[in-house]
């Protein structure tokens, strides 16, 4: 399977994955940002407008592996562990840190996509998909998470339709 891009649609909650034809390869639902679309910092909203993947982040590490501040805390994952630490948003199995590349829009100063620290990752699997819940980042169940960071090439070109 050939990647060309992903499309995510905040106003439906899914992501569309295609080849270099337009070919919808893949569809999966997410959650993005429960405030909505948005490029400011501080804002808690999803970015909009094209985005690459600027860097794939977890290659190897265990399903449901925790990650804080893009690093693996070394923790898995359970229910277990998610009971006793019910305000922790997860970032869990792999990070897809995202990059904007419309200057002024969502690249450079208070609107760069980067700098805000919005990935597409995986979520705790309590997290409601196709509903947007999230701090700004687009959550995915871990397995779905998982085959797109095998699936996609290194920068890979992401469009975030509202």
């Amino acid at each position: 399977m050939s990647v060309a891009c992903i499309r995510i649609f905040l106003s439906t909650q899914h992501m569309e994955m295609l080849d270099s034809g337009g070919v919808i390869l893949r569809v999966y639902p997410v959650s993005t940002a429960a405030r909505g679309a948005g490029e400011r910092w501080g804002s808690l909203q999803t970015p909009r407008g094209r985005h690459i993947v600027r860097a794939k982040i977890g290659a190897g590490l265990p399903l449901y592996s925790v990650f804080s501040a893009r690093r693996p805390t070394g923790e898995i994952w359970t229910p277990e562990l998610d009971a006793c630490h019910p305000e922790r948003d997860w970032i869990l199995t792999r990070i897809l840190w995202l990059s904007g590349c419309e200057p002024g829009f969502n690249r450079v100063g208070d609107v760069d996509t980067m700098r805000r620290y919005i990935y597409i990752h995986g979520c705790s699997d309590f997290a409601v998909m196709g509903e947007p819940h999230s701090h700004g980042c687009i959550r995915m169940r871990n397995n779905d998470v998982l085959e797109l960071f095998e699936a996609i090439p290194d920068y890979c070109p992401v469009e975030i339709v509202a």
